[in-house]
């Protein structure tokens, strides 16, 4: 355990963190608007889709930190044996991957429904209908 902390060291604790938390938060907004390309004078985006991927990668980087950063400090964890700390992070670790997991899963299934869809309509216009009576049954002049 930690030394115990006076009231006032505690709030001033309290807000420094939610002044850091504000501070991500607003970097995480402003990095947003960038890279969709609504702040002024930052038109700097050439590749399109890297520039999504590194704001992408930024604003999962600056989640998981404050994810970290409450579960640790207002959430007590960091006060806990290690035991605990690594019971409540592996399944956040594992459902993370899981995840990750069905969007690859989903992807391949939406690939390969487009293929089934291709091969269908392959089958469809080659294959004649089966037990289709000939066009020239219908003709006029053969209803007598």
């Amino acid at each position: 355990m930690s030394e115990h902390l006076s009231y006032e060291e505690s709030i001033k604790k309290v807000y420094k963190g939610l002044g850091l938390l504000a501070v991500v938060t607003l970097v995480e907004v402003f990095i947003s608007l960038l890279g969709k390309g609504y702040v002024p004078g930052f038109k700097w985006v050439e590749n399109y889709q890297v520039a999504l991927g590194i704001v992408a990668i930024g604003l999962i980087v600056l989640s998981i930190y404050k994810a970290y950063f409450i579960i640790y400090e207002f959430m007590h964890m960091r006060y806990e044996v290690k035991g605990l700390a690594v019971s409540v992070l592996l399944p956040t670790v594992l459902l993370i991957w899981a995840i990750i997991a069905f969007f690859q899963e989903g992807n391949a299934w939406k690939d390969r429904r487009q293929q089934i869809e291709e091969k269908n309509k392959e089958e469809v216009e080659s294959a004649p209908l089966e037990g289709a009576i000939p066009a020239d049954t219908y003709r006029l002049d053969n209803l007598s």
